[in-house]
């Protein structure tokens, strides 16, 4: 199935699939406790009504209360170096080398959705939806039109933020998505294929799906997946729409479907509400994730592990080498099934990841863990996942200023000692420059590991400070750069912006 898996919303490219269930009557007009649970919470103190009246009110209530947040995403994107000759699928192989000189693609245009998350005008999509993007345009269903800024993005989830200057916006209400079970009714609002904001409706068929998908975002090193699966249409375009409940709450970002063609075939998949959330907030708060620390290498359970380990069930997520800190300070060995986090039953190893992942470093949690067929119970203190790369705004921390479509051209991280010697760089602290865009207006005047102190006599301390810095430049302006070199020589460097 993996090489007919897509992420969604880019036309001919990545795409998102979801599928209605709602089309057979005989299923409308059955009795269905998940569709009784539904209407009668929907609908507080009212009988459940199951027939085909009730439920179409109940969709056309939800939709009607969600798509005020949801908006269009129109993103112009920068050139990528394609080979000539050359299969896609071949690409990024050694193979590559026979395709002759690699060559730069024009700009593109793709399409998403996303959905407002402030009344101030935050937004959450799809990092596949805008990587490489130049501008960004959002439309909201009044048809207003806003320039919008990258703030954050995380390939790992396939989330990002995207920000507009507007206030009172229309938001769309979060729900809970650990309350989802198999067989709930989603709705998959959104703006599919050009056609205009478009809903569809479905039943969650699974929750915590992994289909190694994330691994193919370019900048992920820490891919995680833990997806809700449905059958509600998605289509290419609706990247980054809500998943929502029959209350008009979204409970998961429609992210990708396994199709052979890249259009729908019945299998979509959503990131999950909480989890998007939470990287949503570090993104907005400091333009990156902070990633927690456990320690454990793991691996879901199988039979036989349950017969060595004297499990109840095939279930839980097994250390499967020596842990590190700090979970070795709390105890836990090699052989532990971890079955239960903060009270909350452990799966599979996707499932203690993603319930780790909506941590901060420094919180504690409590683990339930079986060692051969002993109950055990140890807190652990979460670190700070180091090896974790800044993919924010723009992927140059000229924060994809959407003000103008010109960027910088760099990739940026805030450094300590100890990440920069990981990047080999002998000058840690402040703002330091970790990847250059060839065609950048940067490229050939800015080293890899060049430290930025000040731009344009703004003194630069932080990945925010060079945001808000590039957020005011215009197209064709001069930027003066004063840093450090690798080295640590003090330089003075002048570009210009692409007009």
């Amino acid at each position: 199935m993996n090489k007919h898996l897509r992420n969604i919303a880019m036309p001919g490219a990545l795409v998102v699939g979801l599928a209605t269930a709602a089309t057979a009557v005989e299923v409308v007009r059955t009795s269905l406790p998940a569709a009784k649970a539904q209407v009668a919470a929907l609908q507080p103190g009212s009988a459940p009504q199951t027939d085909a009246a009730s439920l179409s009110t109940a969709f056309r209530a939800a939709s009607s209360n969600a798509f005020p947040g949801v908006v269009y995403v129109d993103v112009q994107s920068v050139a990528q170096p394609v080979s000539n000759n050359l299969p896609p699928e071949l690409r990024g192989t050694p193979f590559e080398f026979f395709g002759g000189p690699p060559q730069r693609s024009g700009p593109e245009e793709v399409t998403g959705s996303g959905f407002i998350i402030s009344p101030d005008g935050y937004i959450l999509t799809n990092n596949h939806v805008v990587t490489r993007a130049s501008r960004v345009r959002v439309t909201l269903t009044d048809k207003r039109e806003y320039t919008a800024r990258v703030v954050g993005r995380d390939p790992n989830t396939d989330v990002a933020v995207l920000k507009i200057d507007a206030t009172n916006l229309p938001t769309i209400r979060t729900g809970d998505s650990d309350e989802l079970r198999m067989g709930d009714w989603v709705l998959a609002l959104g703006y599919p294929m050009s056609l205009g904001e478009t809903t569809t409706a479905g039943i969650v068929s699974a929750k915590g799906r992994t289909i190694g998908i994330m691994q193919r975002n370019e900048g992920a090193n820490q891919p995680l997946e833990h997806f809700i699966q449905t059958d509600a249409v998605i289509n290419p375009g609706n990247s980054g729409g809500p998943l929502v409940n029959l209350r008009g709450e979204v409970i998961g970002m429609n992210t990708a479907i396994a199709s052979p063609t890249g259009f729908y075939s019945g299998y979509g998949f959503a990131v999950p509400i909480n989890l998007a959330r939470r990287v949503a907030d570090d993104l907005m708060r400091f333009g990156t994730v902070r990633r927690p620390l456990i320690g454990v290498n793991i691996r879901d359970v199988t039979p036989s592990d349950r017969d060595v380990f004297k499990l109840e069930r095939v279930a839980g997520a097994l250390v499967a080498q020596e842990p590190l800190s700090p979970a070795r300070e709390a105890g836990l060995q090699m052989g532990d099934v971890i079955v239960n986090v903060d009270g909350a039953a452990i799966e599979d190893a996707g499932d203690l990841m993603e319930r780790v992942a909506r941590k901060r470093p420094g919180d504690d949690v409590k683990l339930d863990v079986v060692r051969y067929g002993g109950r055990h119970s140890m807190t652990v203190h979460l670190g700070t996942m180091q090896t974790d790369k800044v993919a924010a705004a723009g992927d140059a921390t000229d924060a994809s200023s959407s003000d103008s479509p010109s960027k910088l051209g760099l990739k940026v991280e805030e450094m300590d000692a100890a990440s920069a010697g990981q990047l080999g760089l002998r000058n840690g602290g402040g703002v330091i420059v970790t990847a250059l865009d060839p065609t950048g207006p940067a490229a050939g005047a800015v080293p890899r590991g060049f430290k930025i102190e000040r731009l344009n006599g703004r003194a630069i301390s932080s990945s925010a400070d060079l945001r808000a810095a590039v957020a005011a430049l215009r197209p064709g302006q001069t930027v003066s750069l004063i840093g450090k070199t690798p080295d640590g020589r003090a330089t003075i460097t002048n570009l210009t912006l692409r007009d």
